[in-house]
This record gives C-alpha cells, structure tokens and sequence, in this order.
C-alpha cells in the first residue's frame, strides 16, 4: 500500500547528466539496454504511476538530447534541464528548474539504479514526515581495511558502516539552500553531504541489496531477468487416423479438432514462451477467425514466439511440457518429439522435457473427448 503526505508536494529528480567513465564506450551507461528497456527508464519508472508524485524533472548532460528522447518517448516527464561539470552542480541546476513548481519535497534519485522498488520510495516519503532529510543505507557484511602502498595499516570496525543508495529525500528549500551555499565547492559525492555540512541530522532507513548502481559493464551482465511462463491449450477430439502433438504425426484412431493443425502440445509451450515476455496469447497473435490459419503448420506459431523472445535480447532456457489424456500413448514418440521442439526453437535437445500423463479416466480427458497440454518456459534475458 503506498504512502503519501497529505498536501505536501513531491517531485523527483533523476540524475542522468554523467558520461560514466569507469562504463567505458562512447553510450553513457544510462541509455545501456536491460532487459528490453534502457537503464534510465527502468529507473523512472517505479516513479511513473505512484501516487504521491506530482512530477519527474531529468538532468541530462548536452549532446544526449536524442538518446533521451528515444529511451523515454511517451513518458509523461517534465521539461529536461541540463547538467552541469560535476553531479552537484547538476543537481543544482535541476534543484532551480524544479523551484518553479514550489514542492515541498524531493526525491533525488540516480539514473543509473534501475531496480528501484515502489516500496522503498514509500518508505523514504514516510520518514520525510519527522526528518528533513532520509537516505537508504545497506549494511557491511565485509572486511574492510584501510591499506597504504599494498600493506594493511588497519582493519575497520564495520559495525557502524554503511552503504548508501538512492534516492535521497529532502525537505526542498533545506536542500535547496545548502546547495546554493556551497555551490562554490564542488566536491560532494552525494547530497546528504551538503547536509552533514550544513548540520542537518540526515535520517537513515534500510536500503535494498537490489537496488544496486550500475558502474562497469559486468554490473551490467550480472542483472540477469529469469522470466518463467505457463501455457495450456485444449483440443476436442474427433474422427480420424492421428494427430500432430509436439510437431509430430502420432496414428492412433482419432484426430484434434482446430482451426490449425491442431496440435495442443506446441499451442501450449507457444503459450508459455509469450507469456513469459508478456506478450499476449497464441490467438491474440494467431486469430482463430483469420483463414490463414487454416489447417496451418503450429511450429510456425512456435517460431513466432521464439522470435519475440529473441528480439527482447532473451534466451530459450528450458521447455517443460505435459501431454494429458488416455490417448496416444507418448513413450515411443517422446524423443522424436523433444528434438522436433528443440529444432523449432534452435535450442539444445536437454533443454526441452515431454511428459503425459493420464487423468485416470476422470473429466473429459478420461473420457477421451479431448486433450490437454500443460508448458513452463523459463526465458532468461
């Protein structure tokens, strides 16, 4: 449940104006991709739609303007404003062009933490209500000694150590003037420094070991997204020779009735791979009314899918799918079956399971008047 202040107005300040040196490459880390977005809009994001914001005011640096368009287009954000040498001073410049909106309070947050959660902002704005200031912290869990020249000269007492994250919360003319202070001294790494300055108790509240910075390209590559889907399809049976399940011709005395081939096994993990990115269902993509798709080949809907996936920079983890019904009988086609998945989808053999199972006579599978298919997709991207 969010948290507001009553009448009190608050806005957010994303600090987006640094070329991220330590990164490296010519793309500033905050308009890096990550997990189909940039960095930058996943770190907005949980600012968006909450409801005690009344605006999101981005600094960015000069010569971005188009990489920020791109990344955030569509966004309801306020006007840009530009950055300055150092992240104080744009901060400052962000402060001055938030002043004309007189909030009460301000959020300032890093562009490049995208995994900023909703319930660590409600806690921020909740200690604002008795501190004019409040950072998240996280605590120390190793050793730390101070060395000189590669040799130890002492070994820190930890206990009172802290990491701190953002975003930092602020009464807003208190931060305001201190930046306006010290404005000729730009060395503060962050801005409740201004506050220890000034002697302004700066509050701490626990911060989340998720909410981490992105500051070389291995950060990056460690913020892997596990997605994991569920399909399931049905298929009435009718007349016939056999059905097609998982991609493969099985005789057995009856068919599938559908508008495609029928078959439910790749109906299913079609299902399971679209909704772990997403992404509707199979009839969204391929509509039942549509004489296209008549009598079609479903590992081109399995295809599909396998292409949305990719085109989200994700990769096809593991397929694990259950046939249930009294008919056919699975075993002697099970691997048949798992190297024609594993075909459609371009991924190795081990990575697909097919079971069945019956229903023991039970429900209309038990009495064979159709099939089901059950699919998990884990998707990493």
């Amino acid at each position: 449940m969010s948290v507001t202040i009553k009448k009190k107005k608050i806005y957010v300040l994303i600090v987006a104006g640094g070329r991220g040196n330590r990164f490296g490459g010519e793309l500033p880390k905050q308009y890096h991709s990550l997990n189909g977005k940039t960095v930058i809009y996943h770190a907005i994001a949980p600012f968006l739609n909450h409801p005690a914001i009344s605006g999101i005011q981005v600094v960015i640096g000069a010569g971005t303007e188009f990489l920020y368009e791109s990344a955030l287009k569509g966004l309801n954000l306020l006007p840009i404003t530009y950055g300055g040498a150092t992240r104080q001073e744009s901060v400052f410049k962000g402060l001055q062009a938030l002043k004309i909106y007189e909030p009460d309070l301000v959020l300032i947050h890093d562009a490049a933490r995208p995994y900023i959660s909703t319930t660590l902002i409600d806690r921020v704005i909740k200690a604002l209500n008795h501190a004019k200031t409040c950072i998240p912290v996280i605590s120390v869990t190793d050793t730390i000694k101070r060395i000189e020249n590669n040799v130890v000269k002492e070994t820190i007492e930890r206990s009172t150590l802290r990491r701190v994250q953002t975003p930092q919360g602020f009464d807003f003319l208190t931060i305001f003037s201190l930046h306006q202070q010290f404005s000729d001294t730009p060395t503060f790494t962050d801005d409740a420094l201004l506050c220890e300055f000034g002697g302004i108790p700066v509050h701490c509240i626990e911060g989340e070991e998720e909410n981490i910075k992105i500051t070389t390209t291995k950060d990056l590559r460690q913020m892997i997204d596990i997605r994991v889907g569920n399909g399931i399809d049905v298929h009435q049976i009718g007349p016939g020779d056999g059905v097609t399940i998982f991609g493969c011709y099985v005789p057995c005395g009856f068919s599938l009735i559908g508008h495609s081939d029928a078959d439910v096994g790749l109906h299913s993990i079609t299902d399971a791979l679209l909704g772990a990115i997403g992404d509707a269902d199979i009839g969204y993509h391929f509509s039942p009314k549509d004489e296209r798709w008549r009598g079609a080949d479903s590992a081109q809907f399995l295809k599909h899918a396998a292409g949305k996936v990719r085109a989200m920079g994700g990769k096809i983890n593991h397929i694990d799918a259950t046939l249930i019904g009294e008919r056919p009988k699975v075993s002697p086609f099970r691997e048949k079956m798992r190297q024609r998945v594993a075909e459609i989808l371009k991924i190795d053999m081990s990575r697909v399971s097919i079971k069945a199972t019956t229903t023991e006579k039970l429900g209309f599978c038990g009495r064979e008047e159709g099939l089901t298919a059950m699919a998990t997709a884990t998707v990493i991207l």
